[in-house]
């Protein structure tokens, strides 16, 4: 029931709020941006190519799940239309709909079942829970569903929640077959979230073990699911090298946003005016060198005035540690007061996982180190490259079931008796 009503909501307030009717700005370059312009490509022939304005060749600026998703729609509904927009918004609104199934679940695995039906609740009618579903259009949503039967997958191989009898075999090799493929899909959606992948294997195995399993069998589960992962992830690596003559594993970009979140003038934000879509002098190098010499060589620059002025960087990477759990205030907006909203409604919750989660290690509730893990390992890369909001949407479920447990732990505090006079 609480999978309906979420997608009902999702749906109605795309349709309702017009969210699919995007601005033709820049050729439709909000419609999923670099995403959007490969999906364009994609239906329209040219391969995956054409991240920016034109015709700039191939690329691996992006993982490819999302925008080969977005070409098979434009094909079938045309590109940059209201109805793509709209099929796509819903796709990504069942994907958010669903993580009600993976949020109650690790409720009640970790908690217990009201900790659960709070939870999927909060998230089904949340609206910061479902803001990236219904308004954007790239890979959040799918990645975060994705990383959400992480969640619950490990937390089911170490049989946490589950009954004492099946401790022995929760890891089997069918589970670990599903973990490595689950990790294959997140890897070709977003590959920043694979630093969780060591800590998370590592937390599955020692917990498989200690509940009782051989040891042989979880060899044959780690080889198996790190098989099925490469296996999903070599065919991208293999176009990589058969189209850029380099091992590109997963993105090509890195030295690109390096240098836009480190580069001259940085306050720990993506400097967006350094990028190929908005600066015309950008957009022309990346032509002429080719994506990957460019990327490079941003690169190469951004490193330079790293060393050149290291305690600048660590005040911006102070700064960026403080965005992703504190938000970031546009305070140039037209709407002031709406987005000082957005901020405090985000830093509660922040607050309110954090928290949660120090409460659930504080009682070592099992499956809180999982939890911690997640929050140290998932923002790491953008403390020290760039920061947004919707980085820290893959955690979010957790957040909420911590949250949801924190408030539910609370207790009345009684007045003392007052003894009668």
């Amino acid at each position: 029931m609480i999978f309906w009503v979420a997608l009902i909501v999702r749906l109605a307030y795309i349709t309702l709020a017009h969210t699919y009717r995007l601005k033709p700005y820049d050729h439709y370059f909000g419609f999923g941006w670099e995403m959007g312009r490969i999906g364009r490509a994609l239906a329209t022939g040219y391969g995956y190519a054409d991240p920016f304005r034109g015709h700039t060749g191939p690329t691996a600026w992006v993982t490819p799940l999302y925008p080969l998703l977005m070409g098979g729609v434009f094909k079938l509904t045309g590109v940059f239309t209201p109805l793509s927009a709209w099929i796509l918004l819903a796709i990504d609104s069942v994907f958010s709909a669903l993580m009600v199934r993976t949020t109650w679940e690790i409720g009640a695995r970790v908690f217990n079942t009201r900790v659960a039906r709070w939870s999927g609740w909060l998230w089904a009618l949340y609206p910061a829970a479902m803001q990236y579903a219904v308004r954007w259009i790239w890979e959040m949503t799918l990645s975060a569903f994705l990383l959400s039967w992480v969640y619950v997958l490990a937390l089911r191989m170490c049989n946490i929640g589950g009954p004492p009898e099946e401790a022995a075999t929760a890891a089997s090799p069918r589970r670990w077959a599903i973990f490595g493929l689950l990790w294959g899909l997140i890897a070709l959606s977003n590959a920043s979230l694979l630093v969780f992948l060591p800590a998370c294997g590592l937390w599955v195995l020692i917990g498989a073990l200690r509940s009782g399993s051989r040891a042989r069998q979880q060899a044959v589960g780690v080889v198996l699911a790190s098989v099925l992962c490469l296996a999903c992830i070599a065919p991208w690596t293999y176009r990589n090298w058969r189209v850029f003559h380099q091992f590109i594993p997963m993105r090509a970009n890195f030295g690109a946003e390096l240098y836009m979140g480190n580069g001259p003038g940085s306050v720990g934000l993506l400097m967006e005016y350094y990028h190929p879509f908005q600066d015309a002098t950008q957009l022309r190098l990346y032509r002429e060198m080719g994506e990957v010499a460019y990327a490079k060589m941003r690169g190469r620059m951004a490193e330079a005035i790293i060393k050149a002025d290291p305690a600048h960087f660590a005040g911006v990477t102070l700064r960026r540690i403080y965005f992703f759990w504190a938000g970031v205030l546009h305070t140039s907006s037209d709407h002031r007061w709406e987005e000082y909203g957005r901020d405090l409604n985000f830093q509660f919750i922040s607050i309110a996982g954090l928290l949660g989660l120090a409460l659930a290690l504080y009682r070592k509730i099992p499956g809180a180190w999982l939890f911690a893990w997640a929050f140290i390992t998932l923002p790491f890369i953008y403390y020290f490259v760039t920061v947004a909001a919707r980085f820290r949407h893959p955690l979010e479920p957790l957040i909420t079931v911590l949250a949801v447990n924190l408030f539910q732990s609370a207790e009345k505090r009684r007045k003392p008796l007052t003894p009668a006079v």
